[in-house]
C-alpha cells in the first residue's frame, strides 16, 4: 500500500522533474546535469491594465523551470530596485525598468526584445 496520497497541495509546479521533491528538497542537480534549450524569444513590456494605473514591466517567454524562474526574478527585481512576482511563467517587475532588463537579459539569454512604446 501507498504511504501517502496527496489530496491537495499549495505547492504548484515546483516539483523536480526526476525525483518528483520539492526543489527545496531536492538534490538531484548535483546527480543530473541540467540542460535547457535556448528560449526563442523572450518578450519585454510594460503593462498598466487592472493595476489601477500603476506600471508594471513584464516579461515573457522565459523557457526555465519554476526554481530559476524565481530567482532571476530576485537578480531583476534588485538590479531595478523594485518589488515583483512571477505569475503562471511571466515576471512581473513593479514600475518602467525596461531597458535595463533588457540589458540583463541579454547578457544570459539571445533574442530578448522590448515591445510597444
Amino acid at each position: 500500500m501507498s504511504e501517502s496520497r496527496l489530496v491537495y497541495s499549495t505547492a504548484g509546479d515546483d516539483r523536480c522533474p526526476y525525483c518528483q521533491k520539492t526543489l527545496r528538497k531536492c538534490r538531484c542537480e548535483a546527480v543530473v546535469p541540467r540542460s535547457f534549450t535556448a528560449p526563442a524569444s523572450i518578450v519585454i513590456r510594460r503593462e498598466t491594465k487592472g493595476r489601477k494605473g500603476k506600471g508594471v514591466t513584464l516579461i515573457c517567454g522565459v523557457q526555465i523551470p519554476g526554481g530559476e524562474l524565481k530567482l532571476l526574478a530576485k537578480q531583476l527585481k534588485t538590479l531595478c530596485g523594485s518589488g515583483g512576482a512571477v505569475k503562471a511563467g511571466v515576471i512581473e517587475i513593479q514600475g518602467d525598468h525596461r531597458p535595463a532588463i533588457e540589458q540583463a537579459l541579454k547578457n544570459q539569454f539571445p533574442g530578448v526584445k522590448i515591445i510597444g512604446a
